[in-house]
């Protein structure tokens, strides 16, 4: 499953905050996480928040693209129904899916 994500780094607090549509219409799952974004840090602790909400293992997630910007795609391995079920429950809203399926 792939995920579009704003992360905010620096924050008071780590918490996944809903999903978020876009001016271009683009629906995007917001992240604030207290990481700062050097060497990695912010992603690592997007990646730790998402995979203990979605119930997974780190392993199973990683930045496609985005490394350094707040917007970021991101790939969940597992069983796509099961995830977007998950993260529905997690935001109470459709999520932000690009395509369903994983490996």
């Amino acid at each position: 499953m792939t995920l579009h994500l704003r992360v905010t780094p620096n924050a008071g607090r780590d918490a996944i905050e809903g999903v978020e549509t876009r001016d271009d219409g683009s629906a995007v799952l917001r992240l604030r996480v207290k990481a700062v974004p050097d060497k990695g840090k912010a992603n690592a602790a997007a990646i730790a928040l998402l995979a203990k909400a979605l119930d997974v293992p780190k392993s199973r997630i990683s930045v496609i693209a985005g490394e350094t910007a707040r917007l970021k795609t991101v790939m969940v391995e597992g069983d796509g129904t099961l995830l977007a079920a998950r993260l529905a429950a997690i935001t109470g809203a459709p999520s932000p899916l690009e395509g369903e399926g994983g490996a």
